[in-house]
């Protein structure tokens, strides 16, 4: 029983990646409604991106100045150091990404207020050499009742382009005046409005946006609160609706669809199984409205290579805190058997079709007091196997055929929350000072094969 209890509720808390107007929100281990979200003040200031690492190990110093404020931060580079070649006069994207080509991405802190935007695309491409980006854009953040408060993206996004990188956007949570609800965890009650948004979205930033994931995690209540509950049929029209608009608006656009939540068994209401999810709204034409189908999965305390059924056997085992993936072996804990299911369920209907996996990076809270309440899992991951599984999940994405476009969870988190008990800490591959943890480097150095 206790298994039980604990599996649910970890079933609860496998999304991350959600953004407030400044510092990422805390994931909850159920899906309440939560109050509004009253937008505060941007902080006065913000640490600096990492550094780049000189051979070595000693980091380049320097001072970053937001909001009239500034601090002095310094970085420590491990043993051996890694520089990538920045190119002096970056390659600015035009035109479709290519169909056969892997692209390698990272989720950044979307909002522009927060940091240098200009430093932090730098960073991202000639230091980690990525080709995309992902920003998770909130509606509700920009489109408010009384104004439109689009200087929160516009730096973030002008910045990508200009630094040679591909920009994915992942648009989410509606504003509260289009919810009968009064809340922003779900989708407008009238589709057309998000329609709407996507219109003024794209004429803001012509030319700027390579992709839109349409929604978040559809099968969670806490992303898509409805009369109907987290249901897929709905969900298939309100991308249909989607898909059109942005088509219509620039056909070069790649549109994904939303990536789930890795879950069990729910009650349809509050969250539902993703892979029944998945099973329906394929069944109700959904690839007929996405050029890619949006993945997710957070590892627990796995490696990507360690399928479900397998997890027992593992030597993680032996020594692991968090008993999930090895008392209880289900899809949910493993990130091989969720995104090769994905992949199969997909292809079974439409052979050419892949997926984009939006979100995926392994928490560790190694160098910090505790991880955040209900991700001890974090405990049982060290920086290196950190650094270690986010090669090895690259590269097997890449080798399987299966995966278009992939981004890790997440870049420059670590220093923009509120510490290490904000949940998309022990993700991040920046710690709480800016500083590179070891899986910036793994990545740095890590060949991108196209």
């Amino acid at each position: 029983m206790k298994q039980w209890i604990l599996s649910f509720l970890l079933v609860l808390l496998v999304a991350c990646g959600g953004e407030t107007a400044v510092n990422e929100a805390a994931v909850p281990t159920s899906p309440p409604i939560q109050a509004e979200v009253t937008v505060p003040p941007p902080p006065a200031t913000a640490t600096l991106p990492p550094p780049v690492i000189q051979e070595g190990g000693e980091a380049d110093k320097g001072e970053n100045q937001v909001g009239g404020g500034g601090d002095e931060t310094a970085g420590e580079g491990g043993e051996q150091g890694f520089v990538a070649e920045a190119t002096a006069e970056p390659v600015m994207p035009s035109g479709p990404w290519p169909n056969d080509q892997f692209g390698y991405g990272v989720q950044v802190h979307g909002n522009a207020t927060v940091g240098n935007p200009d430093e932090i695309m730098g960073a991202v491409r000639n230091q980690l050499g990525m080709n995309w980006v992902k920003v998770q854009m909130q509606w509700y953040v920009v489109e408010r009742s009384d104004r439109d408060q689009w200087f929160f993206y516009d730096a973030v996004i002008e910045n990508a382009h200009k630094h040679g990188l591909r920009l994915l956007l992942s648009v989410v949570a509606a504003p509260e005046w289009t919810r009968a609800a009064d809340n922003h965890q779900g989708p407008p009650d009238d589709y057309t409005l998000f329609a709407n948004f996507l219109n003024k979205l794209i004429d803001r930033y012509p030319g700027q946006i390579d992709a839109i994931e349409v929604w978040n995690e559809m099968n969670l209540d806490r992303e898509w609160q409805t009369a109907r509950g987290v249901n897929p049929e709905d969900y298939v029209q309100f991308l249909q609706l989607s898909y059109n608009t942005i088509k219509a608006k620039d056909p070069n656009i790649i549109v994904l669809s939303g990536a789930l939540s890795p879950t069990a068994n729910g009650d349809g209401i509050r969250w539902m199984d993703d892979f029944e999810w998945m099973d329906r709204a394929l069944a109700a034409g959904m690839l007929n409205y996405a050029d890619c189908v949006g993945a997710h999965h957070n590892g627990y305390n796995i490696g990507p290579t360690v399928a479900a059924e397998q997890a027992p056997s593992d030597p993680n085992n032996a020594t692991s805190i968090f008993r999930g993936p090895f008392d209880d072996p289900r899809h949910l804990w493993s990130f091989k058997t969720t995104i090769d299911t994905y992949a199969q369920k997909v292809q079974a209907v439409d052979p050419n079709k892949k997926l984009c996996v939006t979100e995926f990076g392994w928490a560790t809270s190694e160098g910090y007091d505790a991880p955040p309440q209900g991700f001890e899992f974090a405990l049982d991951n060290t920086l290196q196997e950190q650094a270690d599984y986010l090669v090895q999940a690259f590269q097997t994405m890449h080798d399987s055929g299966n995966v278009w476009l992939a981004f890790v969870f997440n870049y420059d988190f670590g220093n923009k929350g509120s510490g290490p008990q904000d949940d998309p800490v022990p993700y991040s591959i920046i710690d709480v000072n800016g500083a590179p943890r070891p899986a910036f480097e793994a990545l740095a150095a890590m060949e991108k094969v196209p």
